[in-house]
């Protein structure tokens, strides 16, 4: 697409903010249901560019977006200028926020509110163009690491066809640029906190910090998915872009930090075995042993095997010798626990296979899911309530299976699941701050983003 600021220079003249100011919101939904003039206007206005927006204004028959054939401007492009012109707080390189100059358009919809047919058109096309330079911007914008299964699970940058698309199908189009419908729900409170002084330096650097993790997320990742906050150790369930239920989790401690990532869910274990870590069975179990002797495994449902390979058997503890694995001069062995009772995974544990071994799974340990701060874990999941979990991800309960151990049931349709840490979150009397209990948070400065 050529590039906006020369396009729109080259078709503009000139309007002091003041007029602006409230002509603007003259209507937030016009009619367009535009006469001949109007659209033969678009016709030739988008003749004279080699772009792709002209395949968006074709299947729309040429008729504007933004402007009422009479000039009426509708309430979304007052939105669209007041994100343009504070698009410093969305992660864009400094020569991108220039780019994104308001002042030619600005005149630009002064002469369309005269009703003009050809002004009209220019200045529609003018904001369509900045509008799609400004989402496929953000979209491809900076943001903290995360760890993807795959880049189908990552932000893309849409074509400037798709971003003006999904505009012109929103329900409503003030309330999709006000809500910053190209982002993930999270970024639009944030956004708009940013750009207040409702808060001091310290938290407006906390909620840049987060911003740059929400960029990470896709705007919508599927009509169903999962978002896991290690921060606030909390999960919710998301249809059709907005959540539909929620529950506590316990995540990883300080020192076995949840990572950011995100994967598919693609099936689910009922009475699962828990594998003990390697680096807990030297840490934990062998020093259980040399204390209270292999009894504390029977005791406790644990089993030795002879591997690590899905052929690996049963064999005797007391062949291996513990005092060797504790002081780490001989390798650990593989311990699991088996299914039922005190078992770690609890009655089902739900897998998107991943490197760095993290899953979701019930678990025994009710205390922890009531306690304010829920970071306890080894850096898997675990969920208050994986029975209505598995309800939502399954369509049907999984409570009543057989006994057998590890009973694999894959899920009717993969879920995408993401796991993120967010220390500032929309609540419903303005921000919510959490402790930065991993300690990623940097420390800023208000020049770092320019507030």
């Amino acid at each position: 697409m050529a590039s906006v600021m020369n396009t729109v220079r080259n078709t503009v003249g000139r309007v002091t903010l003041a007029a602006c100011t409230g002509a603007l919101l003259v209507c937030s939904a016009p009619a367009f249901a535009a006469p001949a003039s109007s659209d033969l206007a678009v016709r030739s206005e988008i003749a004279r560019k080699a772009d792709d927006l002209s395949a968006f204004y074709r299947a729309r028959g040429d008729r504007p977006l933004w402007i009422a054939p009479d000039g009426r401007v509708s309430g979304a492009v007052d939105n669209l200028l007041a994100r343009l012109e504070s698009a410093q707080f969305d992660g864009l390189a400094p020569r991108t926020v220039r780019n994104l100059d308001t002042r030619n358009l600005r005149r630009a919809l002064d002469r369309a509110q005269r009703g003009d047919p050809k002004w009209v058109a220019r200045a529609d096309v003018a904001v369509s163009e900045l509008f799609a330079s400004y989402v496929r911007a953000m979209r491809g914008a900076s943001h903290s690491e995360m760890i993807y299964e795959g880049p189908a699970l990552a932000p893309i940058v849409p074509t400037a066809v798709s971003v003006l698309d999904a505009a012109a199908q929103a329900p409503s189009l003030d309330a999709y640029v006000r809500e910053m419908g190209w982002m993930h729900p999270l970024y639009a409170p944030l956004r708009d906190a940013m750009n207040t002084r409702l808060y001091d330096e310290t938290r407006r650097a906390t909620i840049w910090e987060n911003l740059d993790r929400i960029r990470a997320l896709p705007a919508t990742p599927a009509d169903r998915y999962v978002l896991v906050d290690a921060a606030s150790a909390r999960l919710w369930m998301y249809e059709n872009g907005k959540p539909v239920d929620s529950m506590k989790v316990v995540v990883g401690k300080s020192e076995s930090q949840t990572p950011a990532m995100a994967g598919f869910l693609r099936y689910a274990i009922v009475n699962p075995y828990w594998n003990v870590p390697t680096d807990l069975v030297q840490t934990g179990t062998a020093n259980h042993v040399l204390k209270n002797g292999v009894g504390y495994l029977r005791k406790n449902g644990y089993e030795v095997l002879s591997g690590f390979d899905d052929g690996a058997t049963v064999i005797d503890p007391k062949t291996i010798d513990w005092r060797a694995v504790a002081n780490g001069t001989a390798p650990a062995p593989r311990v699991r626990q088996k299914p039922g009772g005190s078992n770690f995974m609890g009655a089902v544990k739900f897998e998107f296979p991943n490197a760095q071994g993290i899953y979701l799974h019930d678990t025994p340990e009710r205390a922890l899911l009531k306690a304010d701060d829920r970071q306890f874990s080894n850096g898997c999941v675990r969920l208050e309530d994986a029975e209505r979990f598995g309800k939502w991800l399954m369509g049907t309960s999984i409570a009543k299976r057989a006994k057998a151990p590890e009973q694999r049931i894959d899920l009717p349709t993969l879920v995408p699941v993401y796991i993120t840490y967010l220390t500032a979150l929309p609540g419903e009397k303005g921000i919510v701050f959490r402790d930065d209990v991993y300690g990623r948070d940097k420390s800023r400065t208000m020049m770092a983003y320019g507030g």
